[in-house]
């Protein structure tokens, strides 16, 4: 429902002051450990401390939570230009995090880097490999059969380098880093897009690509574009059937470039984890990242988790845990929770919602299909003990009722510790009893990772999840899925129905007596009043000894594939490249790269190549997956027709549309097109990461200074790009459209590369870069 609002009322936002100015105090010479798993690594609240004592003076104005978080984790916070929207800053993350599809091109790239182990505390999490098909037990066996290569390749480079390794069936990398991990006042950066759900523990947790990942695993500092600051101000209350979860969204972009930062007395009506959702979804507007600021709901989760160190540590450095009064905002919004609505959104595209109340008339008016044909809970958005509480209520009712559910109905735990939690307090049973079935502590259908059988592919049905997207083919690889999202109550009171027209907050359904009842809100606990069950050990710590491990990756393997370097830049202008696709309409990074099936290829270039823009809508006849090759004059799939170009030893060029690369923070949407001989992708606008996995892999992404002349752009040009001689910070390039008539059409394009970014391209990557620096360091 926040973000529902907040994208709703964005536009309308204005600059305004607030709050308290904190006073700057002396921090404890105290040592707290980060985590129990890394006894000998500690929080630095005295770094922050002692770079905000810095930047104070020089801005002499108060700080949002944002900033000080943010600039307290500066590498030089006397030398660093800071201008919000503008500067790139360079920073020193506490930790990093990677889920198992992400981690194994990080770990490939970190190889080649020739360090010993890495400079920031790390983790590994294997929670995108385990495809859904019977249930829980036998799908992570047979995960870990068919994965055993990819699984023993993440184990020993994890063990090599001391870095924490979390197995299969250890649970999703967000929740377990919330329950391990996140602690207030730290700064993350994680390979996967929904990252920002540390921000619920009062966290700047920002998702990346791979390659920025191993630049802090390297002991380089992290660059971030200084993000404005959305402030939003929370009065009112939650109650009934509204939950913290997102409704809909009215605008992807709504949010980009900016950490969207929560405050006010509407916080304490928000569990932990629930303000952990929030954050989680504010990847779906396009932000850098959101968090809230120190509570006791954070304080509670801390010492239930067993942290109450961390929770008295963050206690005494409260006053940097909140922003000071007066903070300027860049917008600010307000949102009184108490007239929150639950929302429904979708199909195919977070863009659409619809209040509860008008959904029927919206299903009815729209066409869609009413029947209901599977309800999904869970996945990394909606999964605490919390949220399976609260469905737990209500399959309760329908229990009392004598009512199973009438459509498939799965239920996906956060983390090992959430399933044996709800195993012991009986949430699970209930759950089963009413026809659920347990999937794995994984991400699942939620990534596409679900061997469905109920309907054939082509074959048009709706789904409703608690998931966070539901872009075309998302969860099952099927186009014709009309997939709704909301949160886990309202998808589990309609799985009882069967039907998306039924409204459990005013509509009955029919008991085994024969008689009308209507659903009661939804309740349960936050935390667990017996504690958390940790359930099952699932941790592998790195040895004592790590150096001498070997990491072995077979070179005839299929599966992964040691990385050789890009070629660097020749020096010239591009000079009448082809343009491969002119991708029409929304292009996200599944489209780009595929996950589902194609998840197993993460760690072999090549092999995953085979994948690249395979969704994308080619502008010149609306059909996805076919070009016409400029040389043969036949149309073929799009990855066929790049090796072919690249074969003869042509670059070639990606023009796209709007907001072009949302979505999943999927390097390999970047390294794909590099690897099969793209030069540049040009487009009207970019979702961030991608944009930033663009330049790491030596690619030119560009925009249109006119967006409009997308539209002078044909398939059949060919484009030169012109300027790079004198490639320089906020310097446009000019693109030479040449017609297949013989004429020549120049426009001009805009780019975001800074100093040491256009450094990365001429090196042919950041990685080659990175390479090169070390061998002047040597020199000297």
């Amino acid at each position: 429902m926040l973000a529902r609002q907040l994208s709703k009322t964005l536009c309308a936002a204005r600059r305004v002051n607030t709050r308290n100015y904190a006073q700057v105090l002396s921090i404890s010479s105290k040592k707290v450990s980060m985590s129990k798993f890394e006894p000998d690594k500690y929080i630095n609240y005295q770094r922050i401390e002692d770079n905000l004592a810095i930047v104070r003076k020089r801005l002499n104005r108060p700080m949002t939570l944002s900033e000080k978080i943010v600039y307290g984790h500066l590498d030089d916070a006397a030398g660093q230009d800071i201008v919000r929207g503008s500067s790139y800053l360079k920073l020193r993350p506490d930790r990093v995090a990677c889920q198992d599809a992400t981690a194994q091109m990080a770990l490939l790239q970190f190889m080649s880097a020739n360090m010993p182990e890495v400079a920031a505390p790390t983790t590994v999490h294997c929670d995108h490999l385990i495809e859904a098909q019977i249930g829980g037990p036998q799908d992570l066996a047979r995960a870990k059969e068919i994965n055993h290569e990819v699984y023993n390749f993440l184990s020993s480079a994890c063990a090599k380098y001391n870095i924490g390794f979390w197995r299969p069936g250890s649970g999703i990398i967000h929740q377990i880093i919330l329950e391990n991990y996140a602690f207030p006042g730290g700064l993350m950066i994680g390979t996967d897009s929904h990252t920002p759900n540390a921000g619920g523990l009062g966290m700047v947790a920002i998702g990346v690509g791979g390659a920025d990942a191993v630049d802090v695993m390297a002991d380089l500092p992290w660059e971030l574009k200084c993000p404005k600051v959305t402030g939003v101000k929370l009065t009112g209350s939650l109650s009934g059937w509204t939950a913290p979860k997102v409704a809909g969204i009215l605008t992807v972009k709504g949010g980009t470039g900016a950490i969207i930062e929560y405050f006010g007395p509407g916080v304490e009506s928000l569990s932990c984890t629930g303000m952990a959702t929030v954050c989680n979804m504010g990847a779906e507007i396009g932000a850098t990242t959101s968090l809230f600021p120190f509570n006791k709901r954070m304080g509670d989760f801390l010492r239930a988790t067993q942290r109450g160190e961390i929770a008295a540590y963050a206690e005494s450095f409260a006053h940097n845990l909140r922003a000071d009064e007066g903070a300027e905002y860049d917008q600010l919004i307000e949102i009184n929770l108490s007239e929150l609505e639950p929302h429904i959104n979708g199909p195919f595209t977070p863009d659409l919602a619809t209040p509860v109340s008008k959904f029927k008339d919206a299903v009815t008016e729209n066409g869609w299909p009413s029947d209901l044909k599977v309800g999904l809970i869970g996945s990394c958005t909606n999964s605490s003990y919390e949220d399976m509480s609260r469905s737990a209520s209500i399959a309760k009712q329908a229990l009392d009722h004598g009512l199973k559910a009438k459509s498939l109905f799965t239920i996906t735990p956060g983390s090992e510790q959430i399933r044996a939690t709800i195993a012991r307090d009986g949430q699970e049973k209930i759950l089963t009893d009413a026809g659920g079935i347990v999937l794995a502590n994984a991400c699942g259908p939620c990534i596409g990772q679900w061997d469905r059988k109920d309907v054939k592919k082509g074959e048009k049905n709706s789904i409703i999840t608690s998931y966070n997207r539901n872009f075309t083919g998302r969860n099952d690889a099927n186009p014709a899925t009309h997939a709704f999202v909301t949160s886990p109550d309202i998808v589990t009171a309609m799985v009882f129905a069967g039907d998306l027209r039924f409204n459990p907050l005013s509509d009955t359904l029919i008991g085994a007596d024969g008689k009308p009842f209507k659903f009661d809100g939804p309740n349960g606990a936050d935390l667990p009043p017996k504690g958390y069950d940790p359930g099952e050990d699932t941790y592998q710590y790195p040895p004592k000894d790590h150096v001498s491990v070997q990491v072995q990756v077979d070179p005839k393997s299929n599966r992964l594939q040691l990385l050789q370097p890009f070629a660097k830049w020749n020096g010239k202008d591009i000079e009448q490249a082809p343009i491969l696709i002119k991708v029409k309409g929304k292009c996200t990074t599944d489209h780009i790269s595929a996950a589902g099936p194609w998840l197993k290829f993460r760690g072999h270039l090549d092999n995953i190549s085979n994948n690249m823009l395979i969704g994308a809508v080619n502008s010149e006849n609306d059909a996805v997956n076919k070009v016409k090759n400029i040389f043969t004059g036949e149309y073929d799939a799009v990855p066929n027709v790049a090796r072919d170009y690249k074969f003869r030893g042509i670059s070639w060029i990606v023009v796209g549309d709007e907001n072009y690369g949302e979505g999943s923070s999927r390097e390999h949407a970047a390294l794909e097109v590099r690897h099969l001989g793209g030069c540049a992708v040009i487009v009207k606008s970019f979702a961030r990461i991608h944009e930033t996995n663009l330049k790491k892999q030596g690619l030119l992404p560009l925009t249109f200074a006119n967006p409009s002349d997308y539209d002078k752009v044909d398939p059949t040009d060919k484009m030169s790009i012109i300027g790079l001689g004198t490639f320089a910070p906020g310097k446009p390039l000019t693109l030479r459209l040449h017609k297949t008539s013989g004429e020549t059409v120049d426009i001009s394009a805009n780019h975001t590369f800074n100093e040491n970014q256009i450094e990365w391209f001429k090196a042919g990557s950041a990685l080659n870069r990175m390479a090169e620096a070390k061998l002047e360091e040597r020199a000297h």
